[in-house]
């Protein structure tokens, strides 16, 4: 039987790690030398006090994964490592002179430090002490940070841990995805257990103090079963946090593999919200607390604890448990955010490397964001992160609130929220909805339907 719900709510939406999202960007009103003036102000005024996050795209894989949408690019030949440091080096350096101020170097504080891909674990041991040399050569470390990595249960090794836990690495992620066998073939993602449980133990055995492993629902040919089984044996690894993310099928976008499989091969959008409920709910039994959309973890993690004290952030590294002035993005795709400002460098390796070669940022776009985007964009954190959000009679016209009232006195006629005049709070029946309810402040969607092409992934 159709859920209702579902079938009303099951639109294309965005996941929120920006306001606004990268496809309504103003590109037109967007100028490098505004960009960098925004960056040195924000710098000025958060540097000393909270330091800075820095994010450091890793974009190699020696397979391609169908389910994956990120940028990536597709290799066995390890030659590619030094170069590509190198490029991202000669890219921390740009930033690093441009930090200055009045001719004096202030140094780069790390609060959060993340490398993500592609796999970060396809460079060698080496090439990422080679990396972290280089940027801690030119910064500092802030007190009690909270530096993190992703790698691949299959060539992780005990040489990658051992490196990035030297400079302060405490929390690695690991792609789990499903067990499943004839799921794994679907998304070309060969992965025993038994890695699973290598790279698990060696990360505690070294001193890892947060271990995360992301599962994925929605997968082609994905069943009741492989959810029940996947979520068994990821109990039993007790890792302190666990990513369940909602496949986002998004086959339009180039470069990415998910036209290796039919869309007959999916679950229906019913089927997919009941893996998510029996995931979630085992999750749950298991001692797992719920945080903001896809995300769960045990009660002593940070990121639970950000959440009751209401520190909870999301950004385009996913959900933090701090917010910086900053978030430099280093590497090709990457996207940073100056709080006022977005930015996305080249997303072609090459060009990329050609253009920091040249001595240029590789920025190739971005968004300044209007008084009106700043307002909005807290709003939907406060709902992503806090399930609440508060606003003033005077943040609306009369038009705008009517338009905005029409739509949550839907939301609370199906039972997902509260709220008056001046703020919301999602019941627990809402939090499948999150999207949704974000969708209803944002700007931009007024068009999305007149799109010429997709541009975002189904809400369930």
């Amino acid at each position: 039987m159709t859920n209702p719900l579902i079938a009303k709510y099951n639109v294309a939406g965005p996941r929120y790690t920006s306001y606004p999202t990268v496809p309504f960007w103003n590109t037109d009103a967007f100028s490098l030398p505004d960009w960098q003036q925004r960056l040195t102000t924000a710098f000025a005024e958060t540097n000393s006090r909270q330091g800075i996050s820095l994010y450091i795209h890793l974009p190699y894989c020696e397979s391609l994964c169908t389910f994956c949408a990120c940028h990536k690019r597709i290799t066995k030949n390890h030659g590619v490592e030094t170069p590509y440091i190198d490029s991202v080096l000669a890219e921390w350096a740009l930033y690093v002179g441009l930090l200055s101020r009045d001719g004096e170097s202030e140094r780069p504080r790390l609060a959060e430090l993340h490398l993500g891909g592609g796999t970060p674990s396809f460079f060698s041991p080496a090439e990422l002490r080679r990396l972290l040399t280089g940027i801690f050569a030119l910064a500092d470390p802030t007190d009690a940070p909270d530096y993190s990595w992703e790698g691949h249960p299959n060539n992780t090794t005990a040489g990658h841990l051992q490196t990035l836990y030297d400079f302060g690495f405490r929390r690695v992620s690991f792609g789990v995805q499903d067990y499943d066998p004839v799921v794994q073939k679907a998304i070309h993602r060969h992965q025993p257990v038994a890695n699973v449980r290598r790279v698990t133990e060696q990360a505690r055995t070294i001193g890892y103090t947060s271990v995360s492993h992301d599962l994925v629902f929605g997968l082609p040919h994905q069943r009741v079963e492989s959810i029940q089984d996947t979520i068994a044996q990821t109990l039993a690894f007790r890792p302190e946090r666990i990513a369940f993310y909602s496949y986002a099928h998004v086959p339009w976008l180039k470069g990415n593999g998910q036209r290796g499989f039919s869309d007959a091969d999916l679950p229906t959008a019913d089927a997919k919200r009941e893996l998510y409920e029996l995931g979630r709910a085992a999750l749950e039994a298991g001692g797992y607390v719920e945080i903001g959309m896809d995300h769960f973890a045990l009660p002593h993690d940070p990121l639970n604890e950000a959440m009751q004290t209401g520190t909870l952030h999301r950004n385009f590294m996913g959900y933090t448990t701090r917010s910086t002035g900053i978030l430099l993005g280093l590497g090709a795709s990457s996207i940073g955010d100056v709080g006022t400002a977005f930015m996305q460098n080249e997303k072609d390796i090459s060009t990329y490397q050609a253009m920091v070669s040249a001595g240029e940022l590789p920025i190739v776009k971005g968004h300044l964001h209007t008084f009106t985007d700043s307002r909005v964009q807290q709003l939907i954190l406060d709902i992503l992160c806090r399930l609440r959000a508060n606003w003033s009679v005077y943040d609306w016209t009369e038009a705008e609130w009517n338009t905005l009232a029409e739509q949550l006195d839907g939301f609370r006629a199906d039972g997902l929220l509260d709220y008056n005049d001046t703020g919301l709070r999602v019941r627990p029946a809402g939090r499948p909805f999150l999207r949704n309810i974000a969708m209803a402040f944002d700007r931009y969607l007024t068009d999305r339907q007149t799109s010429a092409k997709p541009l975002f992934s189904q809400t369930v």
